[in-house]
């Protein structure tokens, strides 16, 4: 997937999600105009707003016979080694993690905790940050082939799998070579705007109060859990819904471990009604749920392209933007730019968003794509 767009059409997206079909419109008028003249557009920013890559489940499905997640599923390839700091948003200490405190209350059968970046996403976050470079250093001069800290931003929500996956995308990118420190900036969890934030946004609290239990008593949702439930003879008391499943299943698929027979054997069925479930959540697409959900976000890559046009900026040598964020990041911002394909995001999966000058005229334009998709 690829859009074109003149930068007037991201800001409405960013303040005025409702009015994505008119943009959209836009979007593709705007395409056919000036693709075709695509050597005058001279590249001047780039952000990227990806998921962690693979990881193990956030918690188990509970039923007798677990899968063995060992400790050797979470080895550090050499290729992916590149030190870094993590700061909160001023450059003070790293803030608090509550959830990782509460991953280290799970431990998944074989030793090891939930949540954690495996080696098969570590490479995988190395792969992404080997494509970027491909894009952007070896097809284009566009980015320096070593990091430097005046180049390049990086926020991740401060969670683990996410800092370190951040770690192996600048690895795969820069090839472990660096002019000056890595730093990693991120925020308290109370916050944070790199996922839908149920603790700081009162309103979007409000309005998805009993949305989790209720999901489960919708038509059609609640028929196909229950058959799941009764072919995996899971006990009806114990509290499983289609995010658990889809997680376990996707988790171990990923990692070719031995999955449930049953699992398997819906995954589609799985994967199909763990997107109602998130739509349902997300009010049907609701303007001001997904204002709430993505829009400070939203905010905040307009405000980046922004001041890349500005040329008093003191951003002004910034050429690339990180977003380290969630599955349940993307997918409400996909939403929002009339872009989701009804597909729970991969591991690894990205968002970018570049900013070109057109030389002769001028004018500023943004190409976003998904997962490398043009």
């Amino acid at each position: 997937m690829g859009t074109w767009a003149r930068v007037g059409v991201l800001g409405t997206l960013a303040f005025c999600v409702h009015q994505k079909r008119v943009a959209l419109a836009e979007l593709r008028r705007d395409k056919t105009q000036y693709i075709g003249d695509h050597h005058q557009l001279e590249l001047k920013l780039v952000q990227v707003i990806f998921r962690h890559g693979a990881r193990t489940p956030l918690r188990p499905i509970p039923k007798p016979e677990q899968v063995e997640w060992h400790p050797t599923l979470l080895e550090v390839p050499a290729q992916t080694q590149f030190d870094y700091t993590v700061t909160d948003l001023s450059g003070g200490p790293k803030p608090h993690s509550p959830y990782e405190d509460q991953y280290k209350k799970t431990t998944l059968k074989g030793g090891v905790t939930a949540g954690q970046l495996t080696t098969v996403g570590m490479q995988q976050m190395f792969e992404l940050g080997e494509r970027l470079r491909r894009s952007y250093m070896e097809k284009i001069s566009f980015l320096s082939p070593v990091f430097k800290p005046s180049e390049v931003f990086i926020r991740s929500t401060n969670i683990v799998r996410n800092l370190e996956s951040t770690r192996c995308l600048l690895a795969g990118l820069f090839q472990q070579h660096k002019e000056g420190p890595i730093t990693i900036v991120t925020d308290e969890a109370s916050t944070e705007i790199l996922y839908p934030n149920y603790q700081n946004c009162q309103r979007l609290k409000h309005l998805s109060r009993g949305k989790m239990e209720s999901v489960l008593l919708q038509p059609g949702i609640s028929d196909d859990l229950k058959m799941i439930r009764e072919e995996m003879g899971i006990d009806s008391e114990k509290s499983v819904d289609f995010f658990l499943l889809l997680d376990n299943i996707f988790a171990e698929q990923v990692h070719d471990l031995p999955s449930c027979p049953v699992l398997k054997n819906f995954l589609k069925t799985i994967e199909r009604r763990s997107i109602d479930s998130m739509i349902y959540i997300l009010e049907h697409n609701s303007r001001e749920v997904l204002q709430m959900c993505v829009g400070p976000l939203l905010y905040a890559v307009h405000e980046n392209i922004m001041k890349a046009m500005d040329p008093s900026s003191a951003t002004k040598a910034r050429k690339l933007i990180l977003y380290a964020a969630h599955d349940i990041t993307l997918i409400p911002l996909l939403i929002a730019l009339g872009t989701f394909d009804h597909k729970w995001p991969p591991y690894a999966a990205d968002v970018t968003v570049e900013l070109y000058q057109h030389r002769q005229s001028k004018e500023w334009f943004v190409h976003l794509s998904y997962h490398g998709e043009l």
